[in-house]
C-alpha cells in the first residue's frame, strides 16, 4: 500500500476582492470612514496594526476599474504592463478595523483623508454611497508583509508618531498593544475636530499636535520630551520629511538602534501617489525582492 500525504494548497498573501460600500460616517472635517463588505469579502484576512491594502479606482470615463486577470504573485507586473491611461488608479489605505458580525459576515473600515476634490480617492470617497462597488488588492492571510508594526519581543516601551494619513494605523496599533505596556504617542492632525477617541489597554500617553493651533513639529515635541527607560521600539509614519526628521533624531540623537525603528513614508509633499511610486521604483528594484504586497507604506497619499 502506497502512503500519500495531502498538501494544503498555497494561499496567495494578497488577492483581489470586489467589495460593496455598506455605510459611511464622517469622523471629522478631514476624515471620512467607509465600511465595506458583501459576498466579495470572503477570504479577507487582515493582520491588524498597520495592515494596508490597495484601492483600485476607475479612470474618468470608465465604468469600472481596469485590473489584470489573476491574483497576486506577478499581479503588479501585469498591472504595470497595462496601458497607463487605462489601468486602474491605485491608492493605498490602512485597514482601520476588521470585524466579524453576528451573522458570520465580515466588514472592514477604511478611513479616507479628504483633500478637497483634487485626488481620485477623495473624489470617490466623497461620493460613495451604500451599494457602490470597490475593487481592492487585500490580504488573504493574516501574517503578511504589509504589516510592519512589529515590536521585538524584548521591547520595554513603544513610541508611535503619525500624521492624519497614518492615524488609522496608529489607532489600530494602539488597540493591539498588550495591557500595561508603556507607550508615548504623538499624533499630528489638521484641526482639533479631527481628534478621535482611541482605545488601548497599553499605558499610553497620547499628545495631539494640532496644526491649525500652531503646534510644534513632531520632531521638536519628541526632542523636548523625557522618554521612558528601557529598550524601545519606534513606529513612525506619515509625510516623508517628518518621518525622516524624527528617524534621524531617534537614531543619531537618542541612540536608538536602527533595528528598533520602523519608518513608513505614506506620502511625499507635492507629489501624487503615482509620482511617489515612480520616484521610489529604483529603490524597490534594488531591494531584496520580498513577497509581493499592496503598493504603498512607502508611497504617496497626498492626493487621497
Amino acid at each position: 500500500m502506497t502512503s500519500t500525504t495531502a498538501t494544503t494548497p498555497e494561499v496567495a498573501p494578497f488577492r483581489l476582492f470586489d467589495l460593496a460600500v455598506l455605510r459611511t460616517r464622517r469622523l471629522g472635517p478631514s476624515i471620512l470612514r467607509i465600511t465595506l463588505g458583501g459576498p466579495g469579502i470572503e477570504g479577507f484576512s487582515g493582520g491588524g496594526r498597520d495592515q494596508s491594502l490597495s484601492v483600485l479606482l476607475p479612470r474618468p470615463g470608465q465604468d469600472e476599474a481596469v485590473v489584470p486577470a489573476g491574483d497576486s504573485g506577478t499581479w503588479h507586473e501585469k498591472w504595470r504592463a497595462l496601458p497607463e491611461g487605462e489601468r486602474a488608479m491605485m491608492r493605498t489605505y490602512t485597514v482601520r478595523a476588521q470585524r466579524l458580525r453576528a451573522d458570520g459576515s465580515t466588514e472592514v473600515d477604511l478611513d479616507f483623508v479628504l483633500h478637497g476634490d483634487g485626488g481620485p480617492a477623495s473624489r470617490w470617497a466623497r461620493a460613495a454611497a451604500p451599494g457602490d462597488r470597490l475593487k481592492v488588492l487585500g490580504p488573504a492571510v493574516a501574517d503578511n508583509t504589509a504589516v510592519r508594526f512589529r515590536p521585538p519581543a524584548d521591547t520595554d516601551w513603544v513610541l508611535i508618531r503619525a500624521d492624519e494619513s497614518a492615524l488609522p494605523a496608529a489607532a489600530a496599533a494602539l488597540e493591539w498593544l498588550p495591557a500595561g505596556l508603556p507607550a508615548r504617542v504623538w499624533l499630528e492632525i489638521p484641526c482639533t475636530e479631527d481628534r478621535q477617541a482611541l482605545n488601548t489597554a497599553a499605558k499610553a500617553r497620547i499628545s495631539w499636535l494640532v496644526r491649525s493651533e500652531g503646534a510644534a513639529r513632531c520632531v521638536e515635541a519628541v526632542r523636548a520630551a523625557e522618554l521612558p527607560p528601557g529598550t524601545p521600539y519606534a513606529w513612525i509614519a506619515g509625510e516623508a520629511s517628518g518621518v525622516r526628521a524624527l528617524d534621524h533624531h531617534l537614531i543619531r540623537e537618542r541612540g536608538f538602534g536602527r533595528e528598533r525603528v520602523t519608518c513608513a513614508e505614506y506620502w511625499r509633499r507635492g507629489l501624487s501617489e503615482d509620482q511617489s511610486r515612480e520616484a521610489a521604483a529604483p529603490a524597490r528594484a534594488a531591494g531584496s525582492g520580498a513577497a509581493e504586497r499592496p503598493e504603498g507604506k512607502s508611497e504617496g497619499r497626498v492626493e487621497g
